[in-house]
């Protein structure tokens, strides 16, 4: 595959009656790349994905997938794109097999080929022994693994993944990252990947774009978006919790104050660290359950660009 934009936006938007789901966004995803889309519930995320794969027409602005519009060429986009999206379309009364033979139908893929890229694609996805089982007997993480493979079935250029591990467990979403990762390494797959983990899109994304009410109010890789944080952040958790107001106090003088799921934190100043806020804090007399240090992560980014944490933050929540 030659380089190049694979995905273009602009100002693209989706209306829903007097509401802007997608408000203007303006967006380049480069061949072979792996883009992390952020955003909570209603962020306007899976609104883009449905425009951007042509299942939901644009209100105003313009989208090129592969080099074609969506508006206006949906038949060459979606010869050219995979898609799993957050609702998987399996029948349980059929095998893992037997929906990759039907989608391989429909793409006409028929005879020695489309056995070999069946068996092919099921031991990619780890589901060989499981292929010629009813998929009303998979567990979750094997039917977003078949998602994939059907994905996957006609080689496309570029591949559409929303929430793609939402509610798997850590080995299934482990699984599905190197397969994503591999698609784009070895065969130059782009990759526009929705995704309610920070970590995830850590991990994978060689971009990462956070969008917020409608509107992309981020863009840049994982380590330049950190370093717009820049500097580390200490939380404080007293031992007796009515004490928040009085630690607060002492750490307002090693930083400014910042949103905190279990305690009182603050963005340090620049030159300060940890054993200066321990000494403040014996000075006053405050005892503390835990005290810790964290470098800029993905989940400061977001929270600093929306005020907000996203659902699956790592520390800890699941995603509603």
């Amino acid at each position: 595959m030659t380089g190049g934009a694979a995905i273009e936006v602009e100002q693209l938007e989706r209306a829903f009656k007097d509401v802007h789901a997608v408000n203007g966004i303006d967006l380049q995803v480069e061949t072979g790349e792996i883009y992390g889309f952020l955003g909570p519930n209603g962020a306007g995320k899976s609104t883009t994905v449905h425009m951007l794969t042509t299942l939901l027409p644009p209100t105003a602005g313009t989208a090129r997938v592969g080099g074609f519009d969506v508006r206006h060429e949906g038949p060459k986009v979606r010869r050219v794109i995979g898609a799993a999206l957050q609702e998987a379309a399996l029948d349980p009364l059929l095998t893992g097999r037997e929906h990759l033979r039907l989608q391989m139908s429909l793409h006409n893929i028929r005879g020695e080929a489309r056995k070999a890229r069946s068996d092919e694609l099921l031991e990619r996805v780890g589901l060989t022994q499981a292929a010629d089982r009813k998929v009303r007997t998979y567990s979750g993480g094997m039917k977003r693994r078949l998602d994939l493979a059907l994905a996957l079935v006609h080689r496309p250029r570029i591949l559409f993944l929303d929430e793609p591990t939402t509610g798997l467990d850590v080995q299934s979403r482990s699984a599905l990252w190197e397969e994503v990762a591999r698609l784009a390494r070895n065969e130059g797959v782009t990759v526009f990947l929705t995704t309610q983990y920070l970590e995830e899109a850590d991990v994978l994304a060689n971009r990462v774009g956070i969008i917020d009410k409608g509107t992309i109010v981020a863009e840049g890789t994982p380590a330049a978006l950190k370093a717009t944080i820049g500097r580390p952040s200490v939380e404080a958790v007293p031992l007796q919790r009515d004490h928040d107001p009085r630690v607060l106090e002492v750490l307002r003088r090693f930083g400014e104050p910042i949103a905190s799921t279990r305690g009182v934190a603050v963005r340090l100043q620049d030159g300060l660290g940890l054993t200066d806020v321990v000494r403040g804090l014996d000075s006053a007399g405050i005892e503390v359950e835990e005290l810790m240090l964290h470098a800029p992560t993905l989940d400061d980014v977001f929270l600093a660009k929306t005020g907000r944490l996203l659902e699956g933050a790592s520390n800890g929540d699941q995603p509603s």
